[in-house]
């Protein structure tokens, strides 16, 4: 039987993946996977971030915007950004800037307005507060299943859905170029 797959990929969570692998995920062959994986008749991937804002940081962020355009023109992902907001602290320790950019909302919205046009629910993310959300999709007839790795999930989360895999043990390549470190201006 063929599916309809949707997939939601909590990008700020699957950077630890990619730090813990030392590579960069290679989206077109994550893409390919997941279409072989579950037999897909339909595939349709959603990719949530928060990026610094303009002015923030010392370094350009072009490259970042390119990528988003890759996902969305190159690959038909559907790209959800914002800029991180930034809140302003003060501790013992002084005055610092704490950036957040959370996207579960926009995740949780995203796969309870699709509901309908999907069979199958694939969440890319190890973050706890998923849990309602899975719930949610399977006592509505969907299944559900967690691509994440043991270093950067819940238990709840592991266990919740239909089933679990450990991005870091799957035997298919799906990864990109090797991860550098961004070097100092």
């Amino acid at each position: 039987m063929k599916n309809r797959v949707y997939v939601f990929i909590d990008a700020s969570n699957m950077w630890e993946v990619q730090k813990a692998k030392k590579r960069l995920f290679d989206y077109e062959k994550v893409k390919r996977y997941l279409k072989d994986k579950f037999q897909a008749k339909e595939l349709k991937v959603f990719y949530y971030t928060a990026y610094p804002k303009e002015g923030t940081r010392d370094y350009d962020l072009a490259g970042k915007h390119k990528f988003f355009t890759f996902l969305r023109k190159g690959l038909k992902f559907e790209v959800r950004k914002k800029a991180l907001k930034r809140i302003h602290t003060t501790s013992s320790n002084g005055q610092a800037i704490q950036e957040k950019g959370n996207m579960d909302v926009e995740i949780t919205i995203d796969a309870m307005f699709h509901l309908k046009k999907y069979d199958i629910a694939i969440i890319f993310s190890g973050d706890s507060d998923f849990l309602a959300l899975v719930s949610h999709l399977k006592n509505n007839n969907k299944k559900v299943y967690i691509f994440s790795s043991k270093n950067n999930i819940s238990e709840e989360l592991m266990t919740g859905g239909d089933g679990y895999y450990n991005i870091l043990k799957i035997k298919t390549d799906i990864w990109g170029k090797e991860l550098q470190h961004r070097k100092e201006q």
